[in-house]
């Protein structure tokens, strides 16, 4: 009779929660900026509410990074000396999830989470967030994002105006390439474009262009990186670079566009907030920007297919009691009102399955009487409206999937930037820019970055 008791009370009891006792939930999230100022006006309004009648109060911090917040959960995880104790919520990504969920850190949402609610949810989210022995759901996802195209419209008017170039010219990557030569010879030699990112160009379009660059089945990756699929990618990223088309000289893009060196961007849906407001010109004067966003590109002839991304919130395993609290903040978080707020502010996406359209942001936006088009808001329409039109694209996690990510991250952004800096020598000579590029634009040189990038990935995978 117990044993039924206690299997039985699951989901609807409250595991002990009073306000005569109360039970810290401590957060940790690499939120910033107006992200975090959000996310904090979130936290602070559940305290004063939902955790005050429940006996719950949640503490946030943020780790500035998802570097820093990865190494501060590793080395809670590990009790390393001086470490902090790991908190009762963390935001992470499926790659690194998979490795913890391995060492039995993670709770299986699905045992305090009926399945009526869980069907709220936008399911390819909850199944990014689903893995591991048990199949269990060990990712909460509160807030997405995608990619978009980023314009600097007034540098734009002026090429458009001169050139007769269309946004619709940049609707895949061949005629983003294209756009781009008009581009340099229209401003002399200035680059037009950079991505922030890269991983996700090779991941989403090597699954756009036919055969994902890895399978997983149980926790096991299997490398396929298709070398006629990795030659399309190479032709209309390393190739534009080379030729000076394409830039990535500082940290994000929006740094690039900042300080003159590009005019356009493919970023995060979260990165609209960090387009700026102004650029400065080699002349040294400064030039006020507007921002247009627009679809990002897909390769020609293919469906439209973006990105899924954005850490999810993962609950430790602590008691039955925190663990509860934990998930009574999330649920609460995720509410169409709370959620629809914070996607706003923030540039996310909102994860319930009502919530995920443009025409429910533009009902939210018209009660609340927010009739202001920001670029946040812009770029939450384009990204429902890529959603809506195609399918999204999230590569399953595995054990050293995330150094797995870091070698697409850098292996052809590297050897183009690094071969950039060979051409313009070359030009530094006196050789033209076509003989300086054709000089590396050779069957040799894409095998032997073709061969070292798959050769190291399937070291990882073994």
């Amino acid at each position: 009779m117990a044993l039924l008791l206690l299997t039985g009370c699951g989901k609807n009891n409250d595991y002990g929660l009073s306000t005569k006792d109360i039970q810290e939930v401590r957060l940790w999230h690499y939120y910033n900026g107006v992200q975090a100022i959000a996310f904090d006006e979130l936290v602070d309004e559940f305290n004063s509410t939902v955790g005050k009648e429940k006996g719950i109060v949640v503490v946030a911090e943020s780790k500035s990074s998802i570097g820093d917040l990865q190494e501060a959960v590793t080395a809670a995880v590990e009790k390393r000396v001086g470490a902090e104790a790991i908190p009762s919520i963390f935001q992470c990504y499926q790659d690194v999830a998979v490795t913890l969920d391995e060492q039995d850190v993670l709770v299986n949402l699905d045992n305090y989470i009926d399945e009526k609610v869980k069907a709220e949810y936008y399911q390819p989210y909850i199944d990014e967030g689903t893995f591991g022995t048990d199949n269990g759901w060990k990712i909460f996802p509160t807030a997405k994002s995608t990619e978009i195209l980023m314009v600097n419209k007034v540098a734009w008017d002026a090429f458009a105006e001169a050139t007769g170039v269309t946004y619709e010219d940049m609707s895949t990557w061949e005629g983003l390439a294209e756009v781009a030569e008009k581009y340099y010879e229209y401003s002399g030699g200035k680059a037009f474009f950079g991505r922030d990112a890269m991983a996700n160009y090779m991941l989403v379009g090597s699954n756009q262009l036919g055969s994902e660059v890895f399978t997983v089945d149980s926790g096991k990756a299997t490398v396929q990186f298709d070398k006629e699929i990795a030659k399309k990618l190479w032709d209309n990223y390393y190739m534009p670079y080379v030729k000076g088309y394409y830039l990535a000289n500082e940290r994000f893009r929006s740094d690039d566009m900042k300080l003159g060196g590009i005019i356009a961007m493919v970023c995060s849906s979260t990165g609209a907030s960090y387009f700026p407001t102004e650029v400065s010109l080699e002349d040294g004067s400064i030039q006020e920007t507007e921002a247009i966003v627009l679809p990002i590109p897909n390769f020609e002839g293919k469906d439209i297919c973006v990105v899924q991304q954005g850490a999810g919130m993962a609950v430790a395993k602590t008691s039955a009691r925190e663990e509860y609290a934990s998930v009574i903040f999330l649920e609460w978080l995720t509410q169409s009102d709370k959620n629809l707020s914070f996607a706003v502010d923030s540039g996310y996406l909102p994860v319930k399955n009502e919530d995920c359209s443009v025409e429910k942001l533009e009902n939210y936006l018209s009660s609340a009487e927010i009739d202001l088009d920001t670029v946040e808001q812009q770029a939450i329409r384009v990204s429902f409206e890529q959603i809506e039109n195609g399918t999204t694209y999230t590569a399953r996690g595995f054990s050293n999937g995330y150094d797995a990510r870091n070698i697409l991250e850098y292996s052809l952004s590297d050897a183009a930037k690094a071969d950039r800096e060979t051409v313009l020598a070359y030009m530094d000579e006196g050789m033209s820019m076509e003989d300086a590029v054709a000089e590396l634009n050779t069957n040799e040189k894409f095998d032997t970055w073709y061969l070292d990038t798959k050769s190291r990935l399937e070291e990882l995978c073994k």
